[in-house]
């Protein structure tokens, strides 16, 4: 099971591993319900680098995103289940809409995001941030079918 950190921890936490020489990969979500296309994602970016670190976004950021009635799992639950998989190293709940707060103190050499996003779509502060801290933005291909808003317009139906 991958590490659940606290905010306060994240910044000793990748001093570790900057120190140990280890290319960190970071990508960030609300993984409110999981499903295989998260799954996929997530090993997917876990083979850009030695580490994966998620950062989940906090219940309010998720419903600042997603609209009311969400997120349909707590923080605290989405984190813990993103923590479960395999390919996860560490994760940390953060509170912003946006992942800059969290990119910053992460300083990836990989920031990963979804198929689901152009590069040119990409939030400029969120990539500027990867950049000035020495890393790359890199866009995983989309898995076609496979998300959250598909899985709840299923359920009502």
């Amino acid at each position: 099971m991958g590490l659940i950190l606290t905010w306060e921890k994240l910044s000793g936490w990748r001093e570790e591993q900057r120190k140990g020489g280890r290319r960190v990969v970071a990508t960030n979500g609300c993984f409110d319900l999981l499903h295989v296309g998260h799954v996929r994602f997530l090993q997917e970016a876990k083979k850009r680098g030695d580490l994966l670190i998620v950062g989940v976004n906090g219940d309010r950021s998720v419903r600042e995103l997603k609209g009311e009635g969400r997120p349909v799992n707590g923080e605290a639950d989405r984190e813990e289940v993103v923590a479960g998989l395999g390919c996860v190293d560490a994760v940390v709940i953060f509170s912003e809409k946006r992942a800059t707060e969290f990119l910053r103190a992460v300083r990836p050499e990989v920031y990963v995001k979804g198929g689901d996003y152009q590069a040119d779509q990409l939030d400029k502060d969120e990539v500027t941030v990867v950049k000035e801290g020495g890393g790359e933005v890199q866009v995983l291909a989309l898995i076609p079918g496979r998300s959250t808003t598909a899985v709840l317009q299923k359920l009502k139906t």
